[in-house]
């Protein structure tokens, strides 16, 4: 029998999360291009998720203070628990630079926040429909009066969505409990909601305390977005070129490394190695060319008017605007890993 009551979530990562508000200075933020020379800046703030293992390795490797104190520039990293919350500093300007899901990145620039995406850091397969048993769940089918946890903003959001109307479930028949990621977990795990749209590494730890993921589906996943505010882009061109080439340079790091890729996975997400290495080998594409374009594009063309139909956009014009400004090709297209010095 399905278990629909709502108990209170148990707030386990209040400590991943960040509390972040702010208003936008219009909604009609207008679109520059990084020329010019940097404005003396004197701080970086960027963002890490353990959904992107780039940003765990730059943070790991001490790469960006190491190329950058010399000139004056202080880095402050700010940890993200879901695309929702980096969209939140994103837009409150309290990060430069931060990582969200595609659909996430999409959803943020309709609705008129200033960014733009810079580099594209994985194709991961990070999101899954989750149950554990006694849920009686087997299918898409039989969430249909069903309560599900899914935090709004975000890709496991909006495979949720995707999955249901795959199934010819109205998103009317079932009932979205918003809680953040691990929270959604935990929300599952005692009995308040019945599924969990799940995130790795999260899934996979959930997975190992036996849930079940009954629907995949690679195809309803998008890519990860490194995004920039254009505030950012425009007034400190050459540091946002630097936060890119130490991408590039930590996706070859990645590459050569994947078992102390998990490592440091592991250890950040406080998981075990094996599930680790799961989510890096298994679930998680690194080796993707890193400029945004067509590909992405046409992953977003098909979840952007889920937005519209959900009401998270108030127009497809606004989506069909969005997609054509959010991306911006120059610093993964001039990227040089080589440019920063790898510690020894």
């Amino acid at each position: 029998m399905k278990r629909t009551s709502l108990f209170p979530s148990l707030a386990l990562v209040t400590a991943l999360s960040i509390s972040l508000t702010g208003c936008l200075a219009g909604e009609d933020a207008s679109v520059t291009s990084p020329a010019g020379e940097d404005q003396s800046a004197t701080e970086l703030t960027i963002d890490f998720a353990t959904y992107n293992p780039l940003s765990l390795v730059i943070k790991d490797q001490a790469w960006l203070e190491e190329e950058l104190t010399d000139d004056g520039v202080d880095v402050t990293w700010v940890q993200s628990a879901g695309s929702n919350k980096a969209n939140e500093a994103l837009r409150a300007g309290a990060v430069d630079v931060g990582s969200t899901a595609g659909s996430a990145a999409l959803l943020a620039r309709s609705n008129g926040s200033p960014i733009r995406t810079i580099d594209i850091y994985s194709q991961p397969e990070w999101s899954a429909l989750v149950t554990v048993d006694g849920t009686g769940i087997d299918s898409i089918e039989d969430l249909r009066g069903a309560s599900i946890a899914a935090t709004k903003g975000t890709d496991p959001y909006f495979f949720l969505i995707q999955a249901l109307e795959s199934a010819g479930v109205d998103p009317s028949e079932v009932t979205v409990e918003n809680l953040q990621h691990a929270d959604g977990w935990a929300a599952l795990n005692n009995g308040s909601v019945d599924a969990w749209a799940g995130l790795d590494p999260i899934m996979a730890s959930a997975e190992q305390e036996g849930a079940e993921l009954f629907y995949r589906n690679i195809d309803f996943n998008t890519y990860g977005f490194l995004n920039a505010t254009e505030d950012f882009l425009t007034s400190s061109p050459e540091l946002a070129q630097t936060v890119v080439n130490a991408y590039e340079k930590a996706r070859q790091w990645a590459g050569e490394n994947p078992e102390e890729t998990a490592r440091i996975l592991a250890e950040e997400a406080g998981i075990d190695v094996g599930l680790a290495r799961t989510v890096i080998i298994e679930r998680t594409n690194l080796d993707v060319d890193p400029v945004p374009g067509e590909a992405q594009r046409l992953v977003l063309e098909k979840v952007g008017p889920n937005f519209v139909e959900t009401g998270d956009v108030s127009s497809q014009e606004s989506i069909d605007e969005a997609l054509e400004t959010l991306f911006d090709d120059s610093f993964a297209t001039n990227a040089e890993p080589d440019a920063i010095e790898a510690s020894s």
